[in-house]
């Protein structure tokens, strides 16, 4: 029933999962006391529900333009599922928008596949990806696919390689500007600094660990079906299905190297996430596994809100 509703693209789908999202960010907020509501507070708010659902569309439009997963919704599903299981991740502003830069990113990386204007794309790519790194230090660690995918197009032509650099230093140079003209000083505005804890202790809840152990042992075994069907596809779209995993590295190592770990730095691994167990669901042949596979990550929020 479930899979049948979302194995095709339809309009109601969007809706649907509009209001997951929703739910998602009306969750995240229930402590919040009612006396710092103004009417500030519920613009912002809505400003930053809508860039989580523009997330969720981002991701949908990479997905179908560059045949990542039959189509369907199940991606986009999922991404908003993540986002009701761990609400944390609809809070924190910087890493919202940080998400949302890093995907603007991760799209000009997988376009590569048509080697067209591959300049512009790396730049784009480079470009995004250290906008991304204002908002969030650790976001700086997808500039790495970049470098990955010349490699695994076999690019080496050193244009196509100090491209995604000169991206990088042209956000370095605009950011200083701005921060001279502004407050007079040169890093003013760079609010996000490397910083690093390995302290897992905030994790110590009953609904944190079940939460995560459900996604990431989901998304391990999903990812082990993913690597074997790579060799299936077509060499043209190889390099693209590789570097959604490759992303999804990254987005755990944001998770392993991020300084607060509070549930929000899960947001960076959704997207490929979401992909990477789509692409499972889609190869199930059994139907009644295929519903109770989606069925528990559908009711997995459910759950934890009785905890």
């Amino acid at each position: 029933m479930i899979t049948s509703i979302f194995s095709k693209s339809k309009p109601i789908n969007f809706i649907v999962i509009f209001f997951i999202t929703l739910l998602a960010f009306v969750m995240g907020r229930l402590g919040v006391s009612t006396e710092d509501i103004s009417v500030r507070f519920v613009i912002e708010e809505l400003g930053l529900f809508f860039l989580g659902y523009a997330s969720i569309l981002m991701v949908n439009f990479i997905v179908n333009k560059n045949n990542l997963t039959q189509k369907n919704n199940y991606n986009i599903l999922l991404f908003s599922l993540f986002l009701f299981t761990l609400t944390q991740t609809t809070i924190n502003s910087n890493i919202l928008f940080s998400n949302f830069f890093v995907l603007l990113g991760l799209r000009r990386v997988i376009s590569l596949r048509s080697q067209i204007q591959v300049n512009k794309k790396l730049f784009d790519a480079a470009f995004w990806f250290a906008i991304a790194a204002l908002f969030y230090f650790w976001a700086i660690l997808f500039f790495v696919l970049i470098l990955l995918s010349l490699i695994l197009y076999h690019d080496f032509k050193v244009n196509h390689w100090l491209i995604p650099f000169i991206g990088v230093v042209t956000v370095f140079i605009i950011t200083s500007a701005i921060s001279i003209i502004c407050y007079d000083s040169f890093f003013d505005t760079f609010n996000s600094l490397p910083e690093v804890s390995f302290n897992f202790n905030s994790y110590n809840l009953a609904s944190s660990i079940i939460a995560i152990t459900i996604l990431l042992s989901f998304g391990v075994w999903a990812s082990i079906f993913y690597v074997n069907s790579i060799k299936e596809k077509k060499k043209s779209f190889r390099v693209p299905f590789k570097s959604v995993l490759i992303s999804a590295f990254i987005g755990f190592s944001i998770v392993v190297f991020a300084p607060i770990k509070d549930g929000s730095e899960f947001l960076f691994l959704f997207a490929p996430l979401a992909i990477i167990i789509a692409n499972y669901i889609e190869i199930i042949q059994e139907k009644w596994f295929k519903e109770i596979f989606l069925s528990v990550l559908i009711l997995l929020p459910f759950v934890l809100l009785l905890l």
